[in-house]
């Protein structure tokens, strides 16, 4: 099976990698992974990620002193159609620090995972290899699609 035929309609937690991939063309992912935004700027699939991607990708830009970059970056997760940005509220770094605990993860992908659950996902694309089963959602590791 494909990618595609894994996320479904959704929603499908996204992974900071995966829009890095997407906005910077990584000549390895993005045909893959462009598969998906349209899917989601098409409303044929629902998508969410946590306010941390934003920080996350916005990193990438500023270091590389590109406004345009971050720009874009910006805009693909304030205003894409089929994505949904996750604010980091308390409720949700409650939720993380419960997954942190409980799986022995790092704060970031807690996060993350939190963001997952809050945005009732059952799956979560990710470029993460190292990332243990969590109850309730399935990794999808992006590599396993190539």
């Amino acid at each position: 099976m494909g990618l595609m035929d894994d996320v479904g309609r959704g929603p499908v937690a996204i992974d900071t990698a995966i829009f890095i991939y997407y906005i910077e063309e990584h000549p390895t992912y993005f045909g893959l992974v462009s598969s998906l935004f349209e899917a989601l700027d098409e409303s044929r699939c629902r998508g969410v990620t946590s306010a941390l991607t934003l920080l996350e990708t916005l990193v990438v830009a500023y270091r590389a002193g590109d406004a345009l970059l971050a720009d874009r970056y910006e805009l693909l997760l304030s205003r894409s159609r089929g994505l949904r940005l996750i604010d980091l509220d308390r409720g949700l770094l409650r939720a993380a620090a419960r997954l942190r605990a409980a799986y022995r993860l790092k704060t970031p992908d807690s996060i993350q995972l939190a963001a997952a659950i809050v945005g009732a996902s059952t799956s979560f694309l990710t470029h993460d290899r190292k990332l243990p089963t969590v109850q309730g959602i399935r990794i999808l590791q992006v590599g396993r699609y190539l």
